[in-house]
């Protein structure tokens, strides 16, 4: 029996490191046929023996038929998202504002930024433990099963000083001739076409079944990692030690001692990146000091140490043949240009937006003209000039009534968009449901968009309270929903009570009020009854309230129909009232604390939960109003070095634990 498991254990790790020469490398040791043999080897002896199977054994690449049902995940360390820049002038501030705040020159390392998935993954004892999306960058969803049929993502390690446990963040990425191969497929089943590899990409991490996840021959390139450990002084170095632990890491990263190298490497990249075998949409230019990150810190939505630096979008000529009209939830009409399919960076595009009538004017947008096409940010397509008007074609009239209920249009002073102003018009009732569902709302997951217009046409609902009423038996009688579907997309609907109230009051769909609008009111006003006899003076008393929103506000709860929505919602349990952690005491009540460095006995998230819960304020970087600076090992020597300037009070962390008691 330890013949076999020796066996076992030898094959697992030859392979492995054969998967890592030609993956990782492009240097395969053997042949095809020879991989193959040892595979079969490996998994007839794992069949037979399976109390001897390895953790990351290869044969765990290929996936299994078990389904997938994705379970959301919170994130340890939040997946931030980068500033975005197409002015080299706003990359030239970015430096300056550093220059300023460190005095310091700064190193850079210059990446470019795949056109991928985001994702990141989890490593506990040098072996890969879990992957989850980014999601909302607080949560997403554990796609481990999947991501480990990915051959250039390691399922163990080997190497120096490798922390117990660590997370790595990496772009999931779907090759050009991966993508070719696959629409050909595609197109010979008579399926539709991926639009481009982020699709394809997006989808195939989706999919239901690892087994099928397995043949979309995904690549992976890894670029950060998270932990309480630093492996090295800097990013450049410490992506070298992650590239020898054996993960997959760019060879065109580049370290740059001055604002004109980055520039260069910008502008090599903007005309080379066409001959990569895969997209890239940017350059990413992040400080390479830790050091220096540690000091630059956060915003809520991005590190302020990093910056993404956008490719202009690539320009064709096409002709538009006609527009068509959409209504959306709020009724307002937006234009959408059709077009002589043209093929723009990466996809065949037909259809583009023309955002309003404003910019039809503008723009002097005529049916029958040449038009300048280029995508947002290399995703939206979008109208931005005219090439050439032809002949015969007219000043385009925008219409006078929906399209959809021919109620006749309004358009609100001081606003570029008309509106139609019927509540009941069927688009901005679908609208609002979709809306409500939605993951960043109340995450009824098992309810698509597409299902829940099916229930509007059925008749099932005619309101996001109807959702709440409906039942199994419904909802199989529905075309194309087995009983299975319809249990699911019944708990999904039940569990969506327990959702939070600044969700449910974003699920709402009340104009101009966004997530972070949402919370704000919250927490400001305790619950939704507070809210809806608030005044316009009580509202901007509110953070981030102006006058606009706390307009929209009074408008939408004026409206009786609403009213009666809400208490509807109310008895079937939703959630209107903030339900507040209990403070432990208010020892910390209106001072700001930075907590930096590496803790004994808590990490940093959890000393920053203890802050909250003693009435503190959190904040990510050293200035004047900081009131506690709380330092761990490893916090970086120009932070100390600001905090000591200005005179803040620091201690360690037994010391804040005595504190707090």
């Amino acid at each position: 029996m330890e013949n076999i498991e020796d066996k076992i254990i030898f094959l697992t790790e030859i392979l492995n490191q054969h998967n890592y020469n030609y993956y990782v490398l492009n240097n395969p040791a053997i042949s095809d046929f020879e991989f193959d043999k040892l595979l079969e080897e490996l998994s007839t002896l794992e069949k037979k023996y399976p109390e001897f199977v390895q953790n990351d054994s290869p044969t765990l690449r290929v996936g299994n038929d078990l389904s997938n049902d994705f379970k959301t995940t919170a994130h340890e360390y939040p997946m931030l998202s980068l500033g975005n820049t197409y002015s080299k002038n706003e990359v030239t501030d970015f430096h300056n504002r550093i220059l300023r705040e460190t005095e310091v020159e700064p190193e850079y390392v210059c990446e470019l930024k795949f056109d991928g998935a985001s994702v990141s993954v989890k490593y506990k004892n040098n072996l890969f433990s879990q992957a989850v999306t980014r999601g909302d960058g607080t949560q997403g969803d554990d796609i481990t099963e999947n991501v480990k049929t990915i051959k250039s993502i390691p399922l163990s390690i080997k190497g120096e000083n490798i922390p117990d446990n660590f997370e790595i963040r990496g772009e999931i990425i779907m090759p050009h001739k991966i993508f070719n191969l696959l629409n050909v497929e595609k197109q010979a089943k008579g399926e539709q076409l991926f639009a481009n590899p982020r699709n394809a990409t997006s989808g195939s991490i989706k999919l239901l079944n690892p087994k099928d996840v397995a043949k979309r021959g995904l690549d992976c390139y890894f670029y950060y990692m998270m932990g309480n450990k630093k492996i090295a002084n800097n990013h450049f170095d410490t992506i070298k030690i992650l590239s020898k632990w054996g993960f997959k890491t760019s060879e065109h990263s580049r370290l740059c001692k001055s604002l004109d190298e980055v520039f260069e490497f910008i502008n090599y990249w903007d005309l080379e990146r066409k001959n990569l075998p895969y997209d890239t949409d940017g350059v990413v230019i992040k400080v390479n000091s830790f050091e220096l990150q540690d000091l630059l810190g956060f915003t809520a939505k991005n590190p302020r140490w990093a910056i993404a630096y956008k490719f202009k979008a690539e320009q064709v000529i096409t002709k538009l043949l006609s527009i068509d009209y959409q209504v959306g939830r709020t009724g307002a009409i937006t234009p959408v240009a059709n077009l002589e399919p043209v093929f723009l960076s990466g996809s065949t595009v037909r259809r583009a937006t023309l955002h309003n009538a404003d910019q039809i004017s503008l723009l002097d947008i005529r049916i029958g003209d040449d038009v300048y096409l280029e995508k947002g940010g290399e995703i939206i397509p979008k109208i931005v000039g005219i090439a050439k008007h032809n002949d015969n074609s007219k000043p385009t009239e925008f219409i006078i009534n929906c399209p959809a209920c021919g109620s006749k249009l309004e358009k609100n002073e001081g606003e570029a968009r008309w509106f139609c102003p019927n509540s009941d018009c069927p688009p901005q009732i679908v609208g609002k449901i979709q809306h409500f569902i939605s993951r960043k709302a109340m995450n009824i997951d098992s309810l698509g968009d597409e299902t829940a217009e099916l229930f509007f046409n059925n008749g099932l609902i005619k309101n996001i309270a109807d959702l709440y009423l409906i039942n199994k038996e419904q909802i199989v009688l529905l075309e194309r929903m087995a009983d299975k579907s319809a249990e699911n997309i019944i708990n999904s609907i039940n569990n969506s009570k327990s959702v939070s109230f600044e969700k449910v009051l974003f699920a709402l769909g009340i104009r101009f009020i966004g997530e972070t609008v949402a919370k704000k009111l919250a927490y400001h006003f305790k619950n939704i009854d507070n809210l809806i006899i608030a005044t316009k003076e009580e509202l901007i008393e509110a953070e981030e309230i102006g006058d606009k929103i706390a307009e929209s506000i009074i408008c939408y709860f004026k409206d009786q129909e609403n009213i009666e929505l809400i208490n509807k919602l109310k008895k079937q349990g939703l959630q209107f009232e903030i339900v507040e952690e209990e403070k432990k005491s208010d020892k910390l009540i209106g001072k700001s604390i930075i907590i930096s460095g590496t803790f004994n006995n808590f990490s940093r998230e959890e000393l920053k939960k203890i802050v909250e819960n003693n009435g503190g304020k959190n904040v990510s970087s050293i200035s004047k109003n900081t009131d506690l600076f709380v330092m761990g090992e490893n916090t970086g020597p120009a932070k100390l070095q600001k905090a000591i300037s200005l005179n803040i009070k620091m201690i360690n962390e037994q010391e804040f634990l005595e504190m707090i008691n």
